[in-house]
């Protein structure tokens, strides 16, 4: 089968997996138009021109998919999951939690208001929405997503039924809405190790014991005042005593411009018994990085590993977290994440994640093309003798061929 018949299959088994959601016929059809609409090369993923794509005679349908038609959007999120876990899923998986900022015009669309933008970089009017990502080597996607409602909005009981929020909708920090996702993630089928994100998220001791408790492990960022017990108030002033010689040069992954290397240290901080006095199974970290153009220029991380994580292994969890804005970029580009027309709150969240789906195809694909490249460039290296010597033991490279096995490359 070509490239073209393997995206096809692939792009069907994604609609399948979701059709259940969709009780009526039409809407599964429209649903389908929709998330080609977002694949597809439109100069602008808005409704009136996904519509002409599809080859509808206007965007009533696709209106009326977001925000009137009744499906629920949280169980596209979980069995979006379910597949991102089949596809990327691999032991050492990476969770990652950020947000990013949607610029919009006007006071009616759900959640906006004037407030910082870290995609912007500045103030603006806009909705900002919380995300988790999944990492691993086999790719990245978004799996989770929350809109962040300021107080401005959870406090106008009118404002919020305009724009259809659930009235059991309060206010939550973005910290708590990261929090509630990666418990949804470590209760979904993905296979999570680590949990990264900066230090917006960090500093939320509760999502830490949250980890702590889950034996999950994490590499966070915290801002430079973050507190520590012991000797030293801040963890700045910890890092500040650190002797030369603790420093020690890493790459944290690969960035457009070829592999990020700072300058880091790393100091395990008393161990943690658990309550029935037993030997933990895991340490926590302190973890810094330094600037090597700008050697006043630092970043911080509390770590939570298990017994004998290496230094590298934590600058490369660290690393990870530029997944998610990777993420975010592919999927912005790719598959019209930000080029949403609807106000309304149920809109908002069906929007998006069926751009997430969308996404996740497109990193599935990847992956596989990934795969079938590595198998097709680097077949097996042949040995004169099935044994070999490793490290001063014996191991069998080359096992014997199955009996079967002729028989199994027949026609």
């Amino acid at each position: 089968m070509d490239e073209a018949g393997l995206w096809a299959g692939e792009l069907e088994s994604v609609f399948a997996r979701v059709a259940g959601r969709f009780s009526r016929v039409d809407l599964r059809w429209r649903m389908r138009d929709y998330v080609r609409g977002l694949l597809a090369p439109v100069e602008r993923k808005n409704g009136w021109q996904m519509a002409e794509y599809a080859g509808h005679r206007g965007p009533a349908g696709f209106q009326h998919l977001l925000n009137g038609a009744s499906w629920d959007a949280d169980a596209v999120r979980d069995d979006l999951q379910q597949y991102v876990a089949e596809r990327l899923g691999t032991p050492e998986g990476v969770l990652i939690v950020d947000d990013t900022g949607f610029l919009k015009k006007g006071i009616t669309s759900a959640g906006v208001q004037r407030q910082y933008s870290g995609t912007a970089g500045r103030t603006e009017n806009c909705q900002i929405g919380v995300f988790a990502a999944y990492a691993s080597s086999r790719g990245r996607a978004l799996v989770d997503r929350e809109l962040y409602l300021p107080k401005s909005w959870t406090g106008d009981t009118d404002r919020c039924g305009a724009a259809k929020v659930p009235a059991s909708r309060g206010f939550a920090t973005k910290g708590e809405l990261a929090r509630a996702m990666i418990l949804r993630a470590l209760a979904s089928p993905l296979p999570i190790a680590w949990v990264t994100g900066d230090c917006a998220y960090g500093q939320e001791w509760r999502m830490r014991r949250t980890l702590e408790e889950a034996g999950v492990g994490y590499v966070l960022a915290v801002p430079k005042s973050q507190h520590l017990h012991g000797p030293f108030s801040r963890i700045d002033q910890a890092v500040a005593d650190a002797p030369d010689e603790a420093w020690a040069r890493y790459s944290c992954g690969d960035g457009a411009k070829g592999p990020r290397v700072y300058d880091w240290v790393a100091a395990r901080l008393p161990t943690i018994w658990d309550f029935d006095g037993d030997w933990p199974t895991h340490q926590r970290w302190v973890l810094a990085r330094r600037s090597l153009a700008r050697r006043d220029e630092f970043a911080y991380f509390l770590a939570y590993a298990p017994n004998g994580t290496s230094v590298e292994d934590l600058v490369r969890i660290a690393g990870a977290r530029w997944a998610i804005e990777e993420a975010f970029q592919a999927a912005k580009n790719e598959c019209g994440l930000d080029q949403y027309e609807v106000r309304r709150y149920p809109g908002w969240y069906r929007h998006i994640t069926l751009a997430m789906l969308a996404h996740a195809f497109l990193a599935a694909v990847a992956a596989q093309a990934t795969e079938r490249g590595a198998a097709e460039t680097t077949p097996p290296a042949p040995c004169a003798s099935p044994w070999q010597k490793s490290a001063g033991s014996w191991m069998l490279c080359c096992p014997a061929p199955h009996p079967t096995s002729d028989r199994l490359s027949m026609p």
